[in-house]
């Protein structure tokens, strides 16, 4: 007879080359898989893991052991998958993670509504500006914002966001108005993580470097310094056209507005897609498309 014990914990340190992560990914202690792990080697008298205090990595039968492994536990969860999929309402628990601004404006309140829709859901969110690994922390969706770095996920377009340069009536009389990239230099640019303002120029993207006394991982931060005259911020629509519109906010070199970018739901690449997240990336994308910019 086949036994289970300590099957999916030599799988997730196989995938995370960590017993720390693989509790992690499980939800338990790294004791616990620490003994696992173990038990399954004196089980099958062989060892599994080359350990050392800064890496795991399997050993040659080790390798072998999870290439089998991982055929098995893919032919498990295709059959819980299968079983979900029958049921016309989702249930079970949902995990997701977003940007925190966004995420509290945007993303949070849409999920809420849709979990009250679907009281069967248990829902984890995390909001940070951290970019998290979902296979290594069991996420089933991440939201993610602008270019996206190449990976073996796969994306969604849910919206689109602009980008807009700007600046408060104050300053503009003060410092006056840039009209070309270039005269950026001369101004109190206050900057967010990014060292650099994305621009269109001739046709191609342009990063340009730029230089203040502000620097902040705040956007709603650098609204509120912009409102009071210190600079020039380069953010995203939902942070600023309210100012904008209320006339509190100047846009500037709008003939170098870059390409509006994408916003993303971005989740692991599985063959079968659970209903709860299929019916979830449906409710976001006709949500978000007629709400994300306004």
């Amino acid at each position: 007879m086949f036994h289970w014990e300590g099957v999916s914990e030599f799988v997730a340190v196989a995938e995370s080359e960590s017993f720390t992560a693989a509790g992690k990914r499980l939800g338990i202690s790294t004791a616990q898989v620490s003994r696992q792990i173990s038990a399954l080697e004196a089980r099958l008298h062989t060892k599994l893991f080359h350990r050392t205090t800064r890496k795991v990595s399997a050993t040659e039968v080790g390798r072998v052991y999870y290439q089998h492994c991982r055929q098995v536990l893919d032919g498990l969860e295709e059959a819980e998958r299968a079983i979900t999929n029958l049921q016309s309402t989702p249930s079970g628990l949902l995990r997701v993670t977003a940007p925190v601004t966004y995420g509290e404006r945007f993303i949070a309140p849409l999920i809420i509504d849709f979990i009250a829709k679907y009281p069967r859901l248990d829902l984890r969110l995390h909001l940070t500006n951290k970019k998290v690994d979902l296979v290594e922390e069991g996420y089933d969706l991440a939201i993610r914002l602008g270019q996206l770095d190449s990976s073996t996920m796969i994306a969604k377009r849910l919206a689109s966001r602009t980008q807009y340069v700007c600046a408060s009536p104050a300053y503009v009389e003060t410092f006056g108005v840039p009209h070309s990239l270039s005269e950026l230099e001369q101004h109190n640019c206050l900057q967010g993580i990014l060292p650099y303002w994305r621009f269109r120029e001739k046709g191609k993207a342009r990063n340009i470097k730029v230089r203040g006394n502000v620097r902040c991982n705040s956007g709603r931060t650098l609204v509120d310094a912009a409102l009071k005259g210190l600079g020039i911020i380069q953010l995203p629509d939902y942070y600023v056209v309210p100012s904008l519109e209320a006339g509190k906010l100047i846009s500037l070199l709008e003939q170098h507005r870059q390409a509006d970018e994408g916003i993303w739901a971005v989740y692991p690449h599985n063959r079968h897609l659970s209903t709860k997240v299929r019916m979830l990336l449906d409710y976001l994308g006709d949500a978000l498309g007629n709400t994300a910019s306004t």
